[in-house]
């Protein structure tokens, strides 16, 4: 089979698997992408987060991370959902409402990498779901599947931005896609306006420090610094303002993975339930949850940060 014959078998087993695209794109150094990563660690954006200090040279280079590596597979993965949180409860950002993504994205990138080992041949390959050093979303343009919008995120003409970015690195030969070359933010300013913390502090720039997701789930402090008092907007675990606000998520469709159906008590527990809540009760409802990056005693904290406003 040719080159592109093995492209397009990879790209339609991605859809069978679940995923709503695939792009590919050429490995190599991302220097462009490393100047920018390098600026943003520079102004402290990173906060607490010292892992994206972690691996420079990692980030920039995929053949660090697959020796020989010839293509990047980037695969996105739907996971909007057609249910909605009651209203005045503690919120969840939409992408925690189910069976953590890692686990299920990375089973889907597993079944693909032995797809490709037993239907091409053997192939040095590594999938990557947002836990390693990878730029996924650089790749994700670079593979023609969006651009990085002003709220930082990736967005697609035909679908939005809810959707999880996975990245399969290989050495296997394949065609590339044209990479998105052109920007389709105009002049909206709806996302930077929205935002309460203003921690998108310039498009596509967001300091970590005043960003809500970053402030419920990666801070490890005692508690939210006051300077936050009264701009939470009832977060508890990450925060969706910029993408509900997104006017390209009108085109956003309600997934189909089983295993990003809420859990059933998330969509309706009040903040008199959170506090009520044992560690026990946390492991049995979200015990396969995203929302156990926080842990408990961190959406406890949460809590109590917004009692207090």
């Amino acid at each position: 089979m040719s080159q592109s014959g093995y492209t397009q078998k990879i790209k339609n087993e991605a859809l069978r698997l679940g995923f709503m695209n695939c792009g590919i794109a050429r490995a190599g150094r991302l220097d462009d992408d490393a100047r920018r990563l390098e600026q943003w660690l520079n102004k402290g954006f990173q906060a607490g987060m010292q892992y994206m200090e972690k691996h420079f040279d990692l980030r920039i280079d995929p053949t660090k991370l697959v020796p020989g590596a010839r293509s990047v597979i980037t695969l996105l993965l739907n996971y909007y959902p057609r249910e909605e949180q009651a209203a005045g409860v503690p919120r969840i950002a939409k992408y925690a409402w189910g069976e953590d993504y890692h686990i299920v994205i990375r089973e889907k990138l597993n079944a693909l990498l032995h797809f490709i080992n037993t239907e091409i041949g053997q192939v040095q390959g590594r999938g990557f779901v947002d836990s390693a050093p990878v730029l996924e979303r650089s790749w994700a343009v670079k593979s023609g599947l969006g651009w990085v919008g002003k709220n930082g995120n990736l967005l697609s003409k035909k679908s939005g931005s809810f959707f999880f970015i996975a990245t399969l690195i290989t050495d296997l030969d394949l065609d590339p896609d044209q990479p998105f070359t052109t920007d389709h933010c105009g002049s909206c300013t709806r996302c930077l306006d929205a935002c309460p913390t203003g921690a998108l502090v310039s498009p596509t720039v967001v300091d970590s420090r005043k960003c809500i997701s970053y402030l419920t789930i990666e801070l490890k402090d005692a508690t939210i610094p006051s300077a936050f008092e009264h701009q939470m907007e009832g977060w508890i675990f990450g925060c969706d303002i910029c993408q509900d606000v997104c006017p390209w998520n009108r085109f956003a469709t309600t997934h189909s993975e089983e295993a990003f159906s809420p859990v059933p008590e998330l969509l309706n527990l009040s903040t008199g339930d959170w506090e009520a809540m044992t560690e026990e009760g946390f492991r049995k409802y979200f015990g396969k949850s995203a929302l156990k990056r926080a842990k408990y005693q961190g959406l406890m904290r949460n809590l109590r940060f917004l009692r207090k406003l």
